[in-house]
Formats: C-alpha cells, sequence, structure tokens
C-alpha cells in the first residue's frame, strides 16, 4: 500500500483547520469521534493499529492520515471539512483561518482529489418554473393510485412518475440506468448541479442499510454529485440516526410527495429548503412540513 507523504506546513494547517492543538479534533469527545469516523469512513478509530502515534484524538489523526493510501485521506479530509463547515454555518462563526477553503482545496488537489465544481450563479430552467395546478392535480391522482398496482409494477409506476414531476419541474429528469454493478434509479439537475436518484415503495421504512448504498453510489461519482433519496413509507428513525449527518444525500418520503402537490409547490422549492436545512443541520431527512 503506497502511503500519503504530508508536508510539515500541510500538518500544520490541518491542526489549525481542525483545531489539533492539545490534542482535540475540533469539538469531537471520544464518543464522537469513534461515532464519526464509523459513521463516515467504518473505521475504528479507537483500534490499536492507529496507536502508533499515540492515544489522544489529534495523534490518532495525524497518524491515520500518514498510513493511508491518497484516496482515503482525501475522502477523510472532506469528511472532517464538511462537519467542520457544518458546525461552523451552524454557530455562525466567522472564518478564523485566511483562505482557509483555498488553501484546503489547494492540499485536497495535490493528493489527487478535486474541488467542487462552482455553483452556476445564472438561474436554472427550475428557477423560472411556475407548476399548473391541473398538472400537480394529476400528478397527485397518479401518486394516489399506485398503491392499488402489484409491487413490481408499482415500482416501476413509481420511477415514471417521479422522472414526469422533474419533468414538469423543468429539472431535465432522466429515467433509470444501470452502470457496471449498480444500478440507478434515475437522474436531475438542481441548481447546476447534477443528482442522482434512488426512488422505493415497500410496506416497511428505509433503514441505514439502504441510505449507506445509495450514499456511497452518490460519493463513487463526480465530487459535485448530490442525491435525492425518495422512500414513500419513509424512513426509521434508528437507520436515520445510524446513518449520521454531512453526507451527500437529502430525503423525501411519500408525505412529502403528497403534500408538495396538494399545495401546488415546486419541486425545485421544496428541494431547496431541504438542501439548505440539511447544510445547517447535517440532517439528510427533515418532513417538508417541518421546513
Amino acid at each position: 500500500m503506497s502511503v500519503v507523504r504530508l508536508k510539515a506546513t500541510e500538518l500544520r494547517l490541518l491542526d489549525d483547520l481542525f483545531e489539533m492543538h492539545g490534542g482535540y479534533v475540533l469539538d469531537f469527545s471520544n464518543r464522537t469521534f469513534a461515532e464519526f469516523f464509523f459513521d463516515e469512513l467504518g473505521v475504528d478509530i479507537y483500534s490499536s493499529c492507529w496507536d502508533g502515534g499515540g492515544t489522544s484524538k489529534a495523534k490518532r489523526l495525524r497518524f491515520y492520515l500518514r498510513n493511508n493510501p491518497a484516496s482515503t485521506v482525501v475522502k477523510t479530509l472532506r469528511a472532517l471539512w464538511d462537519y467542520r463547515e457544518a458546525e461552523r454555518r451552524r454557530h455562525g462563526a466567522d472564518e478564523s483561518i485566511p483562505a482557509a477553503e483555498e488553501q484546503f482545496y489547494d492540499l485536497i488537489e495535490r493528493l489527487g482529489g478535486a474541488r467542487p465544481r462552482p455553483k452556476r450563479r445564472e438561474s436554472s430552467k427550475a428557477d423560472d418554473v411556475s407548476l399548473d395546478p391541473s398538472i400537480s392535480a394529476a400528478l397527485k391522482a397518479d401518486l394516489i393510485s399506485l398503491s392499488q398496482l402489484e409491487p413490481q409494477a408499482r415500482g416501476f409506476a413509481f420511477e415514471r412518475l417521479l422522472k414526469a414531476l422533474f419533468d414538469a419541474n423543468g429539472m431535465s429528469g432522466r429515467a433509470s440506468f444501470r452502470l457496471v454493478g449498480e444500478q440507478i434509479d434515475g437522474s436531475f439537475e438542481f441548481a447546476g448541479d447534477p443528482y442522482l436518484l434512488e426512488a422505493k415503495w415497500t410496506a416497511a421504512k428505509t433503514g441505514v442499510a439502504d441510505l449507506r448504498s445509495f450514499n456511497a453510489k452518490v460519493e463513487d461519482k463526480a465530487t459535485w454529485s448530490r442525491g435525492l433519496f425518495v422512500s414513500d413509507s419513509g424512513f426509521s428513525e434508528s437507520g436515520l440516526t445510524a446513518f449520521g449527518r454531512g453526507n451527500s444525500i437529502v430525503c423525501m418520503d411519500g408525505l412529502d410527495l403528497f403534500e408538495m402537490l396538494d399545495q401546488n409547490l415546486t419541486l425545485s422549492d421544496v428541494l431547496r429548503r431541504k438542501v439548505r436545512r440539511a447544510a445547517e443541520t447535517g440532517q439528510p431527512f427533515v418532513p417538508l412540513r417541518d421546513l
């Protein structure tokens, strides 16, 4: 395994960015540090194999970064950066490090990662859509009728309904497509970014295994890709808790869809609210009625 060689200046930058002076890392306790590494990376950071540099959180993190390949280091640093930024926004804290983001992504690029694609400022098609009430009514009727179908037919019909919804909202919906080894239920564009779609209509609420599986599909694509998981039956509380925060997907349930169509809201408006709340809190699913 070829491990990363981080320069002394880069290690000092990481110490500053992630507040690693004195053995700490950001605001993590021992418990939340362990949970973060397990939820985000599937790693037991308190395993003895990461004791080589010392037992504090900061020393474990430095040793981990020095003893993993570049791809793992990039993924780890991105996860820590996303957590840092989410917490900074949540507390309304100003950036204390000059050119922090530029310096961070300079390092990510040196390690073989990529900068996020700049957000397009021009208005997208979805921004200009005002949904005809008759279209909302027709889609709502189709949504209600799906419960009368057999399970397999219902799944395909659900995907078709969602594609029609994206198209009606000017989001360039693409139907189901297959890559090597995986199935993607569709894709669309929102605010200039591509979103992958996962759609489920099952009796049971969606749990952590499906959430993690879809999140992994999204994160394996381009760095600016995002995901929308639509589960008609909703998401289990235990699954959302285990899934954690700061991931690459947002979620909608069947009640979200019904209320959106019943109130004749545009999908772009609903997604904008959900994406903003996810950025503020790290939570992938907040019901539309609570936004």
